[in-house]
């Protein structure tokens, strides 16, 4: 009942519990036990959503389990079904109301929800235990063995390149619907010659649909003969309402903004309503300072922003699913969106394998389910990086990708990789690669790096013969570190290798898009080669502060 995404109409009701909580750690474990879960003494403030790494003092390494806390007032939601959605907890979240338990979650990225039996009218309690802390069985890993994950060695000890922030990085909301309203809605496009057909379905507790676009009302499968498509330099998004009405009395209402377009794969193109498009554009993490990974609408806008400003038209959410305000964003930008699940660094050692496979279906599962309705939600990415090295590990991919391809058949499936012989690969519709000529491969040898990477991606294109998206590429830069000729950890080096990658791309027709690495500099764990604990590949600081690379990009996109 609480698939769709909260929001407020004269039916339904998403009161925001954001805002300032309590928090207590628990290094002992103890919580439990000395019955925290029906209110946490001794807690201090935190502001919801945010990462509590970034925001309170001397925790920074502390992944958990951490004890959260709320008080609130009921608000006027007599005669609603209740309950209580999250939209991101990271990793493991148990939910208690008023001492008693509600479910818990594991995942970090995805909302989730609970039914709310009853709630007092003052003094309501809510609890939160999280958990952060890494594991080889948990998606993504950390503590993983050394032959089955890259060789650096960082503190915490995440096996992926990104600070493995924790806490409540996104809205808690009271959600209050009508009892037997709509349960859920899928949209999906079909182009016929000219014209466009919407497809709606509805899932409800019975009674009447009534459907209106943009206020004229009409029914399922609807054709428009001269639709207005929706493509990055025209976004334009259409208002579908949709009516839930028993003996002439509407009962409830639903509204969620529409794109009409197509995506496809045909051959080596990637083609939008029909026609052939090149992704430019990004990777991008969740992370900017105090907030960590905590969501923020104004962050958000001014990256989507900066990247429409430089002429990207595409973005990748690495490496998992980004808050729904940011596709709120890219809806109304006109940004095509790589959507990435959390499965990033898998490893395919026996023991565990089942434990992380089920949690990487459940990710796809909840990812699609969030976002199929989404213009500029173009491809699902089912892992990022995984070390595949043998039958088991392509089978585990293939099975991911036939499910996000079962669950939505109207969006290709890719994930991005960084093997040379990955066996998962003959399972994607287009390929996305992860390549650092003159980086970690030929350090400093732009020639020779630009050499092996042509070469690289003719012996792959020879081997799938699909297209290919260079899905990250790019050179850590200092800010303000200069160089003449350029040298590794400058801002010309970085800004000569991105545009040799790219012109390399170009002379190759299967190329059909390159996402640099990264949008801006991000916070990572400790590690030797990570200076302040922050990759650098941004084109923009971690505070969004151009280098030379994006002043760079916006000469070459914007010609």
């Amino acid at each position: 009942m609480w698939l769709l995404r909260p929001q407020t109409n004269r039916f339904r009701v998403a009161h925001d519990l954001s805002g300032v909580w309590a928090i207590r750690f628990d290094p002992d474990d103890v919580g439990r036990a000395a019955g925290w879960s029906a209110g946490v003494p001794d807690a201090a403030p935190i502001a919801v959503p945010g990462s509590w790494n970034d925001q309170l003092v001397g925790v920074r390494d502390e992944l958990g389990p951490a004890w959260y806390e709320l008080r609130f007032d009921a608000p006027p939601v007599d005669g609603f079904d209740l309950a209580l959605r999250f939209g991101s907890v990271n990793y493991i979240a148990e939910v208690w109301l008023n001492g008693e338990p509600l479910g818990s979650h594991e995942g970090g990225h995805l909302p989730f929800a609970f039914p709310v039996p009853s709630l007092r009218d003052v003094g309501n309690a809510l609890v939160v235990r999280v958990d952060g802390r890494l594991a080889a069985d948990r998606v993504p890993p950390g503590l993983v063995p050394l032959e089955h994950r890259h060789p650096r060695e960082f503190f915490p000890p995440a096996a992926f390149d990104f600070f493995p922030f924790a806490g409540i990085h996104r809205k808690v909301e009271l959600v209050a619907t009508p009892p037997g309203g709509i349960a859920d809605v899928r949209v999906r496009t079909e182009l016929d010659g000219g014209a466009a057909i919407l497809h709606v379905e509805v899932a409800h507790g019975g009674g009447e649909v009534e459907l209106a676009l943009d206020g004229a009302h009409f029914e399922a499968p609807l054709r428009l003969e001269r639709p207005r498509l929706w493509r990055p330099d025209d976004p334009h998004l259409a208002a579908l309402a949709i009516q839930l009405r028993r003996e002439g009395t509407t009962v409830d209402r639903y509204e969620l903004s529409v794109g009409l377009r197509t995506i496809a794969v045909d051959g080596e193109r990637l083609l939008l309503n029909g026609e052939p498009i090149e992704l430019r554009g990004f990777g991008r993490h969740e992370d900017f300072p105090v907030l960590g990974r905590g969501a923020s609408a104004a962050v958000a806008a001014r990256d989507l922003h900066l990247m429409r400003d430089l002429g990207a038209n595409s973005f990748r959410t690495a490496h998992y699913p980004h808050d729904e305000e940011t596709l709120d964003l890219a809806d109304r930008l006109g940004l095509l969106v790589i959507a990435e699940t959390p499965a990033v660094a898998l490893f395919f050692a026996p023991e565990g394998l089942e434990r992380r496979q089920e949690l990487s279906r459940s990710y796809v599962e909840e990812l699609v389910a969030r976002d199929r309705n989404r213009a500029c939600v173009m491809a699902w990415s089912v892992a990022n990086e995984p070390h595949a090295h043998d039958a088991a590990a392509g089978a585990a991919l293939a099975e991911l990708c036939d499910l996000a391809r079962a669950l939505d058949p109207t969006r290709p499936v890719t994930y991005a990789s960084h093997e040379t012989d990955d066996p998962g690969l003959s399972a994607v519709d287009f390929l996305c690669l992860n390549r650092y000529p003159a980086w970690y491969v030929l350090p400093g040898e732009l020639e020779l790096g630009m050499a092996a990477l042509a070469a690289d991606l003719d012996a792959v294109h020879a081997r799938h013969r699909k297209p290919i998206v260079l899905t990250e590429f790019g050179a850590d830069a200092l800010p303000g570190a200069h160089a003449d000729p350029p040298a590794m950890w400058s801002e010309e080096y970085q800004a000569e290798l991105i545009g040799r990658v790219l012109d390399t791309a170009a002379e190759r027709p299967f190329v059909v898009g390159a996402h640099v690495w990264t949008f801006a500099d991000f916070a990572t764990a400790q590690a030797e080669h990570r200076p302040h604990a922050t990759n650098f590949k941004g084109v923009f600081t971690r505070d969004r502060r151009p280098k030379l690379a994006a002043h760079a990009l916006r000469r070459r996109w914007r010609a």
